[in-house]
């Protein structure tokens, strides 16, 4: 449980990113301008919409890396998806090389996302913006990618979908400033502020090494956390077999 605080890092560093990308979305959203009640409801139920998909893609990769954890993998794992995560920040060009065709290949599986939520733009009821919400959560971006590599890595499914949830939760103070706001803050000022996000990428690829490691640090590198759940399942099993 002790790692699941990076996601909610991530989202919210990565909120400056995706009011970039996913802003546009937010600005054009069928609220209700005339009802400030209403308006707010509208809102929780489109975050509720991505933070729902985000929910079930960290439950999806929790699962597999959950599988991984118990076929005694889940150090390597830890420390491989540590290294990408600082891999993706030393070496821009070659992340841009990788992640540009998967945002490629998932757009051109995912079409439909677009003439949906086009679709959605026209309608006004509360079900809407959950829809909105939903299928907004499906777009590629390379943070989300990130959070995903650590819901992977965390190995527990729950913990997996808890994981993206947090991240989620992470981004919704300046998603929802955006929709208020707009483009709420100055380019100047956020390209400060996106300076902080490559090193606090590698500074939680630092920890999940460490995690890997399992060095015996409290909360940072527990030596016995991560092989916890797969000794349990064997011992259960030993204890079954009696």
């Amino acid at each position: 449980m002790s790692f699941l605080w990076t996601a909610f890092v991530f989202g919210l560093l990565g909120s400056l990113h995706c009011v970039g990308m996913c802003g546009p979305i937010a600005f054009i959203l069928p609220l209700d301008r005339t009802n400030s009640v209403r308006r707010i409801w509208q809102i929780i139920n489109y975050h509720l919409g991505r933070i729902f998909t985000y929910g079930v893609i960290g439950i999806s990769f929790g699962l597999i890396g959950e599988s991984l954890n118990l076929l005694g993998y889940q150090r390597q794992i830890s420390i491989g998806i540590g290294i990408i995560m600082i891999l993706a920040i030393i070496t821009p060009q070659l992340a841009k090389r990788f992640t540009k065709p998967l945002n490629h290949y998932i757009m051109k599986r995912l079409t439909w996302v677009k003439s949906k939520m086009q679709i959605q733009l026209n309608k006004k009821s509360t079900f809407t913006l959950f829809t909105l919400g939903f299928l907004n959560g499906l777009l590629p971006c390379g943070l989300v990618y990130m959070a995903v590599f650590g819901s992977l890595a965390i190995g527990n499914t729950l913990e997996g979908g808890f994981y993206m949830m947090l991240f989620g939760l992470g981004t919704v103070p300046l998603m929802t400033g955006a929709i208020y706001l707009g483009n709420f803050m100055k380019l100047k000022l956020r390209q400060r502020v996106l300076k902080i996000i490559p090193v606090a990428v590698v500074i939680i690829g630092l920890l999940f090494i460490l995690r890997g490691l399992g060095l015996g640090i409290p909360y940072v590198s527990p030596s016995n956390s991560i092989n916890q759940q797969h000794t349990s399942t064997s011992l259960g099993e030993v204890k079954s077999c009696h």
